[in-house]
């Protein structure tokens, strides 16, 4: 009886094992993909800008000064720039150059075109020269012809003209509000 036993035992684990045998098959098959689509492309940049001139006065042997500026809002931009030239910068090097030419009361006659030096020299005892006079004579000269003397420019600016600038103060904020 245990030979029995042993053989049905070896029969039915044989049995197991073929079932646990995969089953291999082999398909073919074919197949057609369609994709349809559409792509979005978003470019992101930096906000426009208003980018002043560049004025450049890194010579030394100009009387000049670059001004430049730049207003940007999220709409509008405005840049700007100009050249002012200095008068009193233009004048001394003049009296330089006729200096250096040997050209003294010329050079002194220069720079007493500007009122502080011409009240400067007067009041040293050094009168500015007049007509080509120097000394006494020039100080004679000087105070019977006061008209002559070199006087403060100034810059009077009338009511329409000051009217006209509130207005375009008002104007460019108004822009700036943009």
């Amino acid at each position: 009886m245990r030979n029995l036993i042993g053989s049905v035992a070896l029969f039915i684990m044989s049995t197991l094992a073929f079932a646990a045998d995969p089953i291999v098959t082999d398909s073919t098959s074919n197949s057609t993909v369609t994709t349809n689509g559409s792509t979005t492309t978003t470019i992101k940049s930096p906000p426009p800008s208003a980018i002043s001139p560049s004025i450049s006065t890194s010579n030394s042997d100009l009387c000049t000064i670059g001004v430049a500026g730049a207003v940007q809002t999220q709409i509008l931009g405005i840049s700007a720039g100009t050249v002012y030239t200095e008068e009193n910068c233009i004048r001394l090097k003049n009296a330089k150059v006729l200096y250096d030419m040997g050209m003294k009361v010329a050079a002194v006659s220069t720079m007493c075109q500007d009122p502080n030096v011409f009240d400067a020299m007067m009041n040293a005892g050094t009168p500015c020269p007049y007509d080509g006079l120097i000394g006494d004579a020039a100080k004679q000269a000087w105070a019977t012809h006061k008209e002559k003397e070199p006087k403060e420019k100034k810059v009077e600016i009338d009511a329409d003209t000051q009217t006209l600038f509130g207005i375009g103060g008002v104007a460019s904020l108004l822009l700036l509000l943009l």
